[in-house]
């Protein structure tokens, strides 16, 4: 048993699984109003199925859109099949959930992306935590120092942040 907790890994797992979900639902009932998905995957990989022409086209990287025509949507555990339309000639793909990039339904704003833990070419920044002594913080906390010690405290109006997006890998152990 490993020392750590894989969080990467488990929380890859989690979104393809909410994928799979999401797919199963489309292939039983449909594209609801007006979402469609763009489904970016690595054609790489080992159990990507394809017909030969397709792959010569996009040798790493192919990115699909499900929303007019689709056919034969069948949703696995470990990925799916489709039969697409590329200029009049359908053609049947089958796509592991481990080699998808991103997916994005931009009729909703929605979008997950896919960090390989083999991405040499990103940078990523560790953020060190200042080391708190949580005794000495709890002793603050209780004491009867009546001061307010922020602008909240004091009833002024504290200016928002701006949200920031972090990328979970760099946390990842590698």
């Amino acid at each position: 048993m490993s020392d750590t907790i894989d969080y990467g890994n488990k929380m890859h797992r989690a979104m393809r699984g909410l994928i799979a979900e999401v797919l199963e639902d489309v292939g039983a009932n449909g594209l609801p109003g007006e979402h469609h998905f763009f489904i970016t995957f690595d054609t790489r990989h080992p159990d990507v199925e394809m017909a030969d022409w397709l792959f010569d086209r996009y040798p790493s990287e192919m990115t699909i859109v499900v929303q007019h025509w689709f056919d034969n949507l069948i949703v696995a555990p470990d990925g799916f099949q489709i039969t697409l339309n590329f200029g009049d000639n359908p053609e049947p793909l089958a796509i592991p959930f481990d080699a998808i990039r991103t997916f994005v339904d931009p009729s909703v704003e929605f979008g997950l992306r896919f960090e390989s833990q083999d991405d040499e070419e990103e940078e990523h920044e560790v953020v060190e935590l200042p080391d708190v002594d949580l005794a000495e913080a709890l002793e603050l906390d209780k004491s009867d120092d009546p001061k307010p010690k922020t602008k909240a405290d004091k009833g002024e109006t504290v200016p928002a942040k701006e949200a920031e997006v972090v990328s979970l890998d760099a946390f990842r152990k590698t």
